[in-house]
């Protein structure tokens, strides 16, 4: 797989994420949340290592 192709996985798995825990924040799914923060965190850290700038697309900003 190239980086190309890992970064547009990571980058469509990132917005689903932040799409669940927007929600599961909302729904006051706290267990959802924490779960969903996890991968959301290895998603942030994995696309910060590919050289992506999330400052406009990091909904979540934590």
């Amino acid at each position: 797989m190239s980086k190309e192709e890992i970064m547009k996985n990571a980058m469509e798995e990132f917005r689903k994420i932040q799409k669940y825990m927007l929600l599961a924040r909302k729904e006051k799914a706290a267990e959802t949340y924490a779960e969903l923060k996890e991968e959301y965190l290895i998603l942030k850290a994995l696309l910060n290592n590919l050289g992506v700038n999330l400052t406009d697309i990091d909904k979540i900003k934590e």
